[in-house]
């Protein structure tokens, strides 16, 4: 992190509209993944359950964001999982990848309908081909947060993403996530390759743009 300047208010001045451009590392993230190879091994009674699981993620990118001087560009996103042998949800997540241009921090929102979210952090430089966050149980900067049951049965101490951008324009991550399940810990981990479906478009402010470029009257 920057020191903290002096005036925390005034917003940069000379900010590009196209997030596409300046998602640094993200970047290649951007547009609509799938792949029915992902692998989860989850804690059960009976103990380590291996499953295959079935992915879809869309990424979009959004209008620049500032906190004062602060400037991200990122990605919204929506994970859907199910399984082979069910068409209902597995799991469902929804957050937000960011990209800090001016000190190379990456971060990850995550929040799944079961009463957790967390913030996860990492840097990376813009031509990175490997993109790592993490987050800490009762970190005030970058934590976690559960419901009162989840911390009790499915306590979470610790997450970690490990993005790798493949050659051939795939990606693969391994997440792991330190549980404390019945007294004892747990690696809740998760991994996947995903092929690109459908390309991303541009951000609400860049499509305003370029269509002004181009002559045209934004519908």
């Amino acid at each position: 992190m920057l020191p903290l300047p002096a005036d925390i208010f005034t917003e940069p001045e000379d900010v590009s509209p196209d997030s596409l451009a300046n998602l640094g590392p993200l970047r290649r993230l951007a547009g609509t993944w799938q792949a029915d190879k992902g692998i989860d091994i989850n804690p059960k009674a009976d103990g380590p359950e291996r499953r295959t699981f079935i992915e879809r993620i869309r990424m979009d990118p959004i209008d620049p964001q500032a906190n004062g001087p602060q400037l991200l560009y990122g990605l919204r996103y929506h994970v859907h999982i199910n399984t082979p042998e069910e068409d209902i949800t597995f799991h469902d997540q929804v957050g937000y990848w960011l990209w800090e241009p001016a000190t190379g921090l990456v971060m990850q929102t995550l929040a799944i309908p079961r009463g957790q979210v967390l913030l996860a952090s990492g840097k990376a430089a813009p031509e990175d081909r490997k993109i790592s966050v993490t987050a800490k149980r009762g970190d005030t900067a970058y934590g976690i947060c559960s419901t009162d049951f989840l911390e009790q049965a499915f306590r979470t101490d610790s997450y970690r993403c490990d993005i790798t951008l493949n050659d051939d324009s795939s990606w693969s991550y391994l997440i792991q996530t330190e549980l404390f399940v019945r007294g004892a810990p747990f690696n809740h981990h998760d991994s996947n390759t995903l092929l690109l479906v459908a390309p991303p478009k541009l951000n609400p402010l860049a499509a305003i743009v370029n269509e002004r470029a181009k002559g045209n009257r934004p519908a």
